[in-house]
Parts: C-alpha cells; structure tokens; sequence
C-alpha cells in the first residue's frame, strides 16, 4: 500500500492482524522476576520473554502506563537490570475463569549491549531442546 492508500494516521508498517500482534518471537519461560513501580513491589514470575518484552504473571498488575524497574537472572546467565513501561493488563476476571492473569512489559531505553545480550538470550532459550 503505498503512502496515498494509507489512511491518516495509520502506521507505514501495520502492525499483525489476529491473535499474533507481536513484532517479535516470544519464548516460554518459569524466571522470578523482581518488578518495582516506585510505590509497590511485586515478586513475581516471567512466563515468556521476548528481545522487547516479558510477560509476568500477577493477580495484581500495575496500571497500563507504569513504568518498572525489572531485575531477574536466566539459569545460566548474568542479573538483568532493565526499565520497562507496562503495555496491556490481563486482569483477574471474577465472572470468568481467566488462566492466564499478569501484564505485558515493553523493555524502554536499552543500551545497545543491553539490546544484544536480549536478543541473544532469546535466541540461545528458543533453540534450546525442551
């Protein structure tokens, strides 16, 4: 489509339609997390990962918006100390069940290295034999 056909406003790359939104691969995963808003402080657990995101599963999520301060250790691997914003909320569903309960966390002003060292590790778990 070129520029003309776009609707205003739309992005020049679309984001995927359906189930699958994500611009990147995620990975299943069971890592402690340590998630810190600056009021609360949550011990939680990663279920999957991404080179620009987690997922932590929480019966009690920060708002959409949050920023975070995330620490948490691969097996294997070196502590990651990283900043992230809170992109979408699964909440608690009390007129339903909901299997799934946490928020979604966009990783925000990576280093480079940083960069690199996520992209790596997410490589290296998704090759991995399970």
């Amino acid at each position: 489509m070129s520029a003309s056909q776009r609707p205003p406003g739309a992005p020049e790359t679309p984001v995927p339609a359906g189930p699958e939104r994500r611009s990147a691969p995620r990975v299943e995963v069971t890592w402690a997390v340590d998630c810190d808003d600056g009021e609360t402080f949550l011990y939680a657990s990663i279920t999957n990962i991404s080179a620009l995101g987690i997922f932590i599963a929480s019966r009690t999520p920060p708002a959409v918006g949050t920023s975070v301060m995330l620490r948490f250790t691969p097996p294997g691997e070196g502590e990651f100390d990283l900043r992230g914003e809170v992109a979408w909320v699964n909440p608690v569903r009390a007129d339903r069940e909901n299997i799934n309960p946490g928020f979604g966390v966009r990783f925000i002003d990576l280093s480079a290295e940083m960069r690199e060292r996520l992209v790596s590790l997410v490589h290296a778990i998704a090759y991995l034999p399970s």
